[in-house]
């Protein structure tokens, strides 16, 4: 019997949409790496990078510890890339935010085979496994990705003062690329226990492809703009839709 709208056959099991995250925690850095390389790692996507200074723009790296959702119990790290919405307005200056910034997920491994087929299958996640050792718990947040028994990054994160998380549950649109289809996912969240601060984050890069791509950009080199570490995370995440870019 197919599935109804709304609900995707994964290992056996059924995924409805939306997809609830109840509990997760969140560290993450952002990084300033020059604009026309960042364009040049994103391209195949059709989008365009954000440039909130002359000639640069914002690579993300963040590691999370999903505890309860609907996929299951799992970790994750993400590379990604401020973007400007595909359908913003044309006249929107080429430096400088755009009204409305998306975030383009470049790289997404995860631990966990149901999660990752889950992320490839309904919203085109570039999900792939990989050995994601992390340390939540002390005052400087860790995490070590390793794929196929090659590093690829060592991620430290050094939290800062508590800042209100705000009213209401903001929405971005997380972006994806794969088979040559770019999608848009709408993205809620809940943040609670957010600290932030300038600098804080030390980044080891190894030997993996995707460490030379971000030694690339020069984020082994570069300091980076802030950090943030959110101890609780809600997060919904609606069905994918094709974008024409």
């Amino acid at each position: 019997m197919p599935a109804p709208p709304g609900a995707h056959p994964i290992q056996g099991d059924r995924v409805v949409l939306p997809v609830e995250i109840r509990d997760a925690a969140v560290a993450s850095a952002m990084f300033p790496v020059p604009a026309a390389a960042a364009q040049a790692v994103i391209a195949y996507s059709g989008l365009e990078v954000v440039r909130p200074l002359p000639g640069r723009a914002v690579c993300s790296l963040a590691f999370v510890r999903y505890a309860d959702g609907d996929l299951g119990p799992y970790h994750e790290f993400a590379v990604a890339f401020l973007v400007r919405p595909p359908d913003g307005p044309p006249d929107s200056p080429p430096d400088g935010p755009p009204r409305k910034v998306g975030a383009f997920i470049h790289w997404l491994p995860v631990n966990q085979a149901f999660t990752l087929e889950a992320g490839r299958t309904i919203w085109g996640f570039p999900k792939e496994m990989a050995d994601i050792r992390m340390d939540l718990a002390s005052r400087t947040k860790r995490c070590l990705v390793r794929v196929d028994g090659r590093t690829a990054l060592e991620l430290h994160v050094r939290p800062g003062v508590p800042v209100p998380s705000g009213r209401g549950a903001p929405s971005v649109d997380a972006y994806s690329c794969m088979d040559g289809v770019t999608r848009r996912t709408p993205w809620t969240l809940s943040p609670g226990g957010v600290r932030m601060r300038p600098g804080g984050a030390l980044l080891k890069l190894g030997d993996h492809p995707v460490a030379h791509e971000l030694r690339g950009l020069g984020l082994d080199r570069t300091r980076a703009l802030s950090v943030s570490t959110v101890d609780r995370l809600r997060m919904t995440f609606q069905e994918a839709a094709e974008v024409r870019t």
